[in-house]
């Protein structure tokens, strides 16, 4: 059975993304394949996430992602902006759900661990959603979300 594609969506692909994409891989690979790109790169993932996923999940980012371009993942079936504060990237198409996360760079680690907190229960939510309906609907059907765009 195919699985979906999820990908996730910030300007930079260094620290929100990239903490998603790593928690998906960790906590739903069972039910979908996750990807992380942004519209612009940095030289390399924010060194506080990695530290701190390190440490709470003995995830190292560093390891096997990199910050990636969107034309670099392969066509995803759900895109996820993972906030646009700043302002959303264009990707050549529309986005199923803006998970609205403040960018943590910078900020303590405090703060870190309250958007990685938020964007593990986002993982967990949308899994749920993706068993529920290949369970009800089949695969091929489309991922319904709720009328303010969210899972």
């Amino acid at each position: 059975m195919r699985k979906l594609k999820v990908a996730f969506i910030c300007v930079h692909n260094s620290c929100r993304s990239q903490i998603a994409e790593a928690l998906g891989k960790h906590l739903a690979s069972d039910i979908f394949e996750s990807y992380s790109a942004g519209t612009e790169t940095k030289p390399r993932i924010n060194q506080d996430a990695v530290r701190i996923m390190k440490e709470l999940y003995d995830i190292d980012m560093e390891k096997t992602q990199y910050s990636k371009l969107i034309d670099e993942i392969p066509a995803p079936d759900i895109a996820v902006s993972m906030g646009c504060n700043v302002g959303c990237p264009f990707i050549g198409r529309s986005f199923d759900d803006n998970w609205e996360l403040e960018d943590p760079t910078g900020k303590s680690d405090e703060e870190f661990r309250r958007i990685i907190a938020g964007i593990e229960e986002n993982i967990i939510k949308l899994k749920m959603k993706i068993e529920s309906i290949e369970k009800t609907n089949g695969m091929e059907k489309q991922i319904v979300f709720k009328e303010d765009g969210r899972c």
